[in-house]
């Protein structure tokens, strides 16, 4: 499988979310879950994508069926669904995001998806791409039974909300065991895993366990970093 590279948007600005697709990414991950964005200007920083080869994909908030469809509506490529704990959540995720007779998804013709009723969609409705975000010990071990469910495209872990359940649940298991098993998962059924990575020294031990949806960082956390080093530099004149 291809490894596709994307980067976190949590800023909510346009025209950093056209820069990252300037730059080459594979994937932009809009977040509506812990970014500084609102849903209402979710439309504007999937117009930045327009004209690239930049799928955007869009965390939602939570698994609300009307929330996923608006998303989907407004042109995203797919979402991300964080705190996938169970098999059920999974196929409503999936229920939420297609048309019947496989979900449950209302057809609009005028949304900008279809170009504003320019373009009708026909008898072959686009795919969404849908990551299942694995953050608790429950998902982990749920994780072979989600990855099983049709319409999951990939797995996808959130460290930090997976190392801070496992400790707080005082858990026998190790997050790179639970790492393992999720990875296992998703090689046994064929699908993608995910993971974000902010240091780019992991970047080769996440390759060889055969991660194919890599999240380098967040435009947040490097605006944040490069204005610490360029403060540090101008102080030590």
């Amino acid at each position: 499988m291809k490894n596709h590279i994307g980067t976190f948007i949590s800023i909510g600005s346009p025209a950093v979310t056209e820069l990252a697709a300037e730059c080459g990414f594979d994937w932009v991950l809009i977040d509506l879950e812990h970014g500084c964005e609102s849903e209402a200007a979710l439309p504007n920083q999937l117009r930045g994508l327009r004209g690239s080869q930049t799928l955007g994909i869009v965390r939602v908030s939570a698994p609300h069926p009307d929330l996923i469809s608006r998303v989907l509506d407004w042109g995203a490529d797919g979402i991300m669904v964080p705190h996938v704990d169970t098999v059920a959540q999974a196929e409503h995720c999936v229920k939420s995001a297609y048309y019947p007779p496989k979900g449950t998804r209302g057809v609009s013709r005028t949304v900008r998806a279809y170009g504003y009723g320019m373009r009708l969609p026909g008898d072959e409705m686009p795919k969404p791409i849908i990551l299942a975000q694995i953050e608790t010990a429950e998902g982990v071990s749920n994780a072979d039974a989600i990855a099983a469910v049709e319409g999951i495209d990939a797995l996808f872990i959130g460290p930090a909300d997976l190392s801070y359940d496992l400790k707080a649940r005082k858990s026998p298991h190790s997050y790179d065991d639970c790492v393992n098993t999720i990875v296992k998962a998703a090689k046994d059924h064929g699908k993608g895993c995910g993971i974000l990575v902010r240091h780019i020294d992991d970047k080769e031990k996440l390759k060889a366990l055969g991660f194919t949806w890599t999240a380098m960082d967040s435009d947040l956390s490097l605006v944040r970093e490069g204005f610490r080093r360029n403060l540090e530099t101008a102080r030590a004149w």
